[in-house]
């Protein structure tokens, strides 16, 4: 990538195009249920976010890197105006890449853009995630935590064999939210949304639990046109508790989403 970082990615099936990115301390193999079924219809690209998977390790752990990194692999794969879906942290990127680069939509699954929120959150475990001794084990209980009572064991310990938390990653991909004021945090996210203020991109933002009442207004007025969907008590892998339901949402969405 621009920066000299090694980005991996694969490509499945044949079809109009569409680029998917996981989840922070995941890699792109998380995806496999959703994958498997979407390459039947389309083409598929699972991009490693840089520090992730097979992906090399960077200097910059950035919202913005890693949306350039999407960007440089859409150049290098010759892929022209994707599907964009993002799950937890790949749901801002692909928040961020659909703000700059002419996409044909955007889905968001779990991942507020309300980052300064997040800030309170953080802070309350911010000592633990920096102490080596307890990070894994915390990094291992949020996640326990968020992935709710609907989620397969099946799943449940694919996902944990595959989850690479690697502290200094971790770190840096939060390092704005921990670092910055919630005054600097806003900015970033309007600076990342803001080409959405140019054209209305189809936009979905799913839900496994409520993302509180004010959200969808908030969503809107950074995204217009956005939708807000919560498939409640489905934590944080909505996708996964149900991955055919969640293929045949992206169909629904994606038919409408196409002049």
């Amino acid at each position: 990538m621009g920066d000299g970082t090694t980005v991996a990615w694969t490509s499945e099936g044949a079809g109009p195009p569409v680029i998917l990115i996981h989840g922070i301390t995941e890699n792109s193999s998380a995806w496999g249920p959703v994958a498997d079924r979407l390459a039947e219809d389309f083409e598929v690209f699972a991009i490693d976010l840089r520090g992730h998977g097979r992906s090399g390790r960077a200097d910059d752990y950035g919202l913005g890197a890693m949306a350039g990194d999407v960007a440089a692999v859409m150049v290098e794969a010759a892929i022209e105006r994707p599907h964009l879906v993002g799950h937890s942290l790949g749901g801002a990127v692909v928040s961020a890449v659909g703000s700059a680069v002419p996409v044909a939509s955007v889905v968001n699954i779990d991942q507020s853009l309300r980052l300064d929120e997040f800030k309170e959150q953080l802070g309350a475990v911010e000592e633990m995630l920096r102490d080596p001794e307890v990070f894994p084990t915390v990094v291992a209980a949020l996640f326990d935590e968020m992935a709710g009572p609907l989620l397969p064991e099946s799943e449940r310990t694919r996902l944990s064999e595959l989850r690479r938390a690697d502290q200094d990653v971790v770190l840096g991909v939060w390092q704005m939210i921990l670092e910055s004021s919630v005054d600097e945090i806003s900015a970033a996210v309007d600076e990342a949304l803001g080409g959405y203020a140019t054209g209305v991109v189809p936009y979905l933002s799913l839900f496994g639990s409520d993302p509180g009442d004010d959200y969808r207004g908030w969503l809107v007025g950074k995204v217009p046109g956005a939708e807000v969907e919560v498939w409640s008590g489905h934590g944080h892998y909505p996708h996964l508790v149900d991955p055919g339901r969640f293929v045949e949402r992206l169909g629904e969405f994606w038919a409408a989403a196409t002049p």
